[in-house]
């Protein structure tokens, strides 16, 4: 039976801490308690506690009431695969290879070790969630950098492209921390970014499932999708204005088939309100489509309603599915953004799991986990391409990396959180099926694409 609001990511009360540190994850948000049942991604994030030994965030100070320079002159790092021409702004940047990223959290943990791992995997790049309301404050304008510097100079130190995704606005910006009222604080930010880190940061991905109620102040319809053109295209404008060959991603829609104000729009309806509203204006202001597919218990060749899964629940809606992909890449196409590629941002299967709403994990072993997600890289890698054999999936973003490491770190351990459950490391840092697979799965893949 379909559950009515199982296509809803939650954001669940914040867990009262003595320090509370940059939460970060795939979908931001804060430890849940038990809520209504969620779709097949995660939601909530680890809250890392600060280290004994080190500092916390700094808190601002006058000198950081305006963007300083990188601590280390930005490296130009050129994404594998990219077009070789120059990058004009208003003209998407694409790929003429497939990218096979990992969503990692790096604040206050071992970077070394994951980003090592990163590496072992075969990975290209990775992505890290930006909390926006702890960096800047408790006044417009003031930036406490942080652990992030350190964040993006080791991720640049050890090869890897970075793609950030930017949640959570300052409460003096929207006391519900959702989408900025005024798109201008929003661009002003990320300008500040740019400006600070360069190309050490390759791509930007402007928020993140806007069409949850609860990213715009807890109602949200179909013309919110209007509100977020408008801060996409601020952004994308000061962006581009710094660096035109930065790479700026359309945010991806939570796969929903809910439409209700108080909890979500459909993803098709926001995903056409968004490439229809002031007569396409979108189109010339993002390189690539963020999509976040489902998965559930399905298997990756299966798609509702033609090639439905047998699995136990989750399977009678197309948005369940991974091939859900395919149908954004047709709302794409039908509305006149067919010459853009889609980013995959989050895909991933849950295992065994005590998460409310993250049940469907409970079918899946961890062999399975590894064969779901071997087939869906082969299904893109073979598929997903226009008719010349150039890819319109720019690049993927497996969920998760490390994250049943720092859930098993927690007061107390939770090493059976859903997060955990989605990645390719066991809470002792050692691999799981999926992750030696990948090695030799992304290895054979990039010989093919001559790299």
């Amino acid at each position: 039976m379909k559950m009515p609001l199982a296509h809803v990511r939650t954001v669940a009360a914040a867990a009262a801490l003595a320090i509370i540190l940059p939460t970060l994850a795939a979908c931001g948000g804060a430890p849940e308690t038990p809520a209504i049942p969620t779709a097949a991604l995660p939601t909530a994030a680890v809250v890392v506690t600060q280290p004994a030994t080190g500092g916390g965030q700094p808190g601002p100070t006058a000198d950081q009431s305006a963007p300083t320079a990188a601590p280390n002159e930005p490296t130009a790092v050129q994404p594998v695969g990219a077009v070789e021409t120059p990058a004009v702004a208003g003209q998407a940047i694409t790929f003429n290879n497939l990218q096979f990223g990992v969503v990692n959290h790096l604040y206050y943990t071992d970077r070394e070790r994951v980003l090592t791992l990163d590496g072992f995997a075969g990975f290209d790049w990775v992505r890290q969630q930006v909390v926006w309301k702890d960096i800047e404050g408790p006044q417009p304008g003031n930036y406490a950098w942080g652990e992030l510097d350190k964040i993006v100079d080791d991720v640049a130190a050890k090869n890897f492209k970075l793609l950030v995704n930017i949640v959570q606005s300052p409460t003096f910006y929207n006391d519900t921390n959702g989408l900025p009222q005024d798109p201008q604080s929003l661009a002003n930010f990320v300008e500040a970014m740019v400006k600070r880190y360069g190309r050490k940061i390759a791509a930007y991905e402007i928020w993140n499932e806007q069409n949850l109620a609860h990213e715009n102040g807890g109602h949200v319809t179909v013309d919110d999708a209007g509100h977020y053109v408008d801060i996409l295209v601020e952004c994308y404008n000061r962006i581009k204005a710094a660096d035109p060959n930065i790479i700026v991603l359309a945010g991806a829609p939570s796969s929903s088939g809910v439409n209700d104000p108080s909890l979500a729009v459909s993803d098709e309806n926001y995903y056409r309100a968004m490439y229809r509203y002031k007569d396409g204006i979108i189109k010339s202001h993002f390189d690539a489509q963020a999509v976040h597919p489902g998965g559930s218990a399905n298997p990756p060749e299966t798609l509702w309603p033609d090639n439905p899964s047998t699995a136990q629940g989750w399977t009678d809606d197309a948005t369940f599915y991974f091939r859900h992909v395919e149908n954004v890449r047709k709302f794409m196409e039908e509305e006149g953004v067919g010459d853009h590629q889609i980013w995959i941002t989050e895909y991933g299967w849950a295992t065994a799991n005590t998460t409310p709403g993250y049940e469907f994990g409970n079918q899946i072993s961890f062999d399975q986990q590894r064969d779901y997600i071997v087939g869906a890289i082969k299904l893109a890698y073979d598929k997903y391409r226009y008719p010349d054999g150039t890819p319109w999936l720019g690049a993927m973003f497996l969920w998760n990396m490390n994250f049943a490491p720092l859930w098993a770190q927690q007061n107390p351990p939770n090493p059976e959180h859903e997060q955990a459950s989605f990645g390719i490391l066991n809470p002792d840092y050692s691999p799981r099926p999926a992750f030696t697979a990948l090695q030799g799965l992304l290895a054979q893949l990039k010989q093919k694409q001559g790299r």
